[in-house]
């Protein structure tokens, strides 16, 4: 059976994980789901997996939830509003899914990149993209809200309140240069150096000293929601208490020193 998600070492200590159902531009259906669930697990649990990226395989990176052929949870969805919300919720928690992992997530977008897929996005610690990529909030287009799957949440931390009130209001499609302009990704690059660019950016954060790349990235997410510079210096402070104890970090400023 091929696999909706597939995951390889691509280089020492860098897992790639794509999104491999190209025929539908990787829309999410119920398998993809799960198969990103199992194999979040797996990284989580590898103590030789330093970094992960993220991408799509064939033009698109991700359409969104599959509305018409997502799996047979879905025949449930219509049925109560108390169904809707458990699939809603489940839904929901799957960009929770790629921001907890210990290691750092970086997205390489190679090309529409919408609703669900957005949300996927935004769930990384870096995004990049290709000159191909498109962004879109299309739920609003539907009639739905365009506040879904911690979208209301990420966005604007990104790209600040307005923008992204802007994109999740209108629906519209963002090009990769006004997602760059924007702050939603770091880099525009050439289609046929995505990925390969994605895993540079892996490969220097897989060689650094584990510990220290891991506080940095909770740091990073406790402190874009603290609510003063003394609670962000509380959890600094300690990181970085703890990590200077490490025989790792003792090993590395020796190194520097010679």
């Amino acid at each position: 059976m091929l696999e909706v998600v597939t995951i390889d070492t691509a280089r020492p200590g860098v897992a790639l994980l794509s999104l491999n159902r190209p025929e539908r531009l990787n829309a999410i259906n119920e398998t993809m789901v799960d198969e990103l669930r199992r194999h979040a697990a797996a990284i989580t649990a590898d103590p030789e997996c330093r970094a992960v990226v993220l991408t799509g395989t064939g033009r698109g990176f991700c359409s969104g939830i599959d509305i018409r052929d997502f799996g047979p949870s879905m025949t449930d969805v219509v049925r109560t509003s108390a169904s809707r919300l458990k699939f809603q919720e489940m839904m929901g928690s799957l960009p929770g899914v790629l921001r907890e992992l210990p290691q750092p997530v970086i997205a390489a977008v190679n090309g529409p990149c919408v609703g669900g897929g957005l949300a996927l996005c935004l769930a990384a610690d870096i995004r990049i993209c290709s000159s191909a990529a498109s962004f879109g909030n299309a739920a609003i287009l539907l009639g739905l809200s365009g506040a879904e799957m911690g979208m209301s949440y990420h966005l604007p931390r990104v790209v600040g309140v307005t923008v992204a009130a802007d994109w999740m209001l209108t629906g519209r499609t963002v090009t990769s240069e006004e997602a760059d302009r924007r702050g939603l990704v770091s880099e525009v690059v050439p289609p046929e150096r995505l990925v390969d660019r994605a895993l540079e950016i892996a490969v220097q954060i897989s060689e650094l000293a584990p510990l220290g790349v891991y506080m940095t990235k909770r740091a990073l997410q406790a402190n874009v929601d603290a609510p003063s510079l003394a609670a962000a210096l509380e959890i600094e402070n300690r990181n970085q208490v703890l990590a200077y104890s490490t025989d790792d970090a003792a090993s590395r400023r020796a190194q520097r020193a010679r």
